[in-house]
């Protein structure tokens, strides 16, 4: 085979390869965290990492610093495989026990919380890396107490206030659904456990919810108290270059999801657009090599 002729296989064969492996990480990893009613990690980084507005957000940035709330759609276990109350123990469920979110687990009364009444609701997630699985919403019992670090036992198991099975597309970068609200008052908590159905990955998330506030809440399911703001679009794009969240290990992309979300355009099935592109612009790359090189005068030509 002529010298030519291996350079020009040996480009195809590792365009091909680098196309291969680009195609295969392409799937991107299911990240995002409530909106409606919006979770304390999200309400955090709307009021902005470096000048949060509320006390709690302050206290948060002063006990773990910033990059929590720049990594605001990864409160995640890679490996919890449906195994949530095993990994994580009582007084740690909105960090899933992981130190960098530990400020999430603070007890108090004053975390932002959004007004509801009983009854229809419709929740909203914001998705900046779509995927199957499902999620549940649970609610805490009544008689909760938000001055004591939140236990299991706290919350109604039995009874989650919805179920929604997650799809690997979401309409204009959200997943929205309907649930049951129960009789409560005062004050109360609601807990998100999203397990992937393709990866043991698993995502959680609280948001702070306040009963009986509101002369619109059960027509619109939404009725803001101390007016916690989910973060904007604007926001994530300006955030993303601070973000540490990538999706190595369990399947996704960094530049994927930085698409999903500054653009909040769902990703297509499989999600593998952006690194289909950049393993094509590679073979281009390896094949442009080769002919510039059987171009160059006395390239060498025998025969092996």
């Amino acid at each position: 085979m002529s010298v030519t002729r291996r350079l020009l296989a040996s480009g195809v064969v590792g365009a091909t390869v680098l196309l291969t492996a680009a195609v295969t990480t392409g799937t991107a990893s299911a990240h995002g965290s409530l909106y409606g009613p919006v979770s304390r990690v999200a309400t955090c980084y709307a009021e902005g990492p470096e000048h949060p507005q509320s006390q709690v957000c302050k206290d948060l940035v002063a006990m773990s610093g910033t990059q929590p709330l720049y990594d605001w759609n990864e409160v995640n276990i890679a490996n919890a495989n449906g195994q949530h109350q095993q990994l994580i123990p009582d007084g740690k469920l909105c960090s899933a026990n992981r130190d960098k979110y530990k400020a999430l687990d603070m007890a108090r009364t004053d975390w932002p919380d959004t007004g509801v009444q009983s009854g229809s609701f419709t929740f909203n997630f914001r998705v900046t890396a779509p995927h199957q699985g499902l999620m549940k919403l649970y609610i805490t019992k009544p008689g909760y107490d938000p001055t004591k670090p939140l236990k299991w036992a706290d919350l109604d198991l039995a009874n989650p206030v919805a179920e929604y099975p997650t799809s690997r597309t979401a309409t204009n970068g959200y997943y929205t659904f309907s649930g049951n609200l129960p009789g409560r008052t005062g004050r109360q908590l609601l807990y998100l456990v999203w397990q992937r159905n393709d990866s043991p990955e698993a995502f959680y998330g609280c948001s702070d919810v306040t009963y009986g506030q509101g002369t619109t809440a059960a027509a619109t399911g939404l009725q803001s108290l101390s007016a916690p703001s989910a973060p904007t679009e604007q926001q994530i794009a300006a955030g993303y270059t601070r973000s540490t969240v990538d999706h190595q290990g369990h399947g996704g992309d960094h530049q994927a999801a930085a698409a999903q979300g500054s653009a909040a355009v769902p990703l297509p099935a499989g999600s593998t657009g952006s690194l289909v592109l950049g393993g094509s612009a590679l073979a281009a790359v390896a094949a442009s090599a080769v002919f510039v090189y059987r171009r160059r005068p006395g390239a060498l030509s025998h025969s092996s």
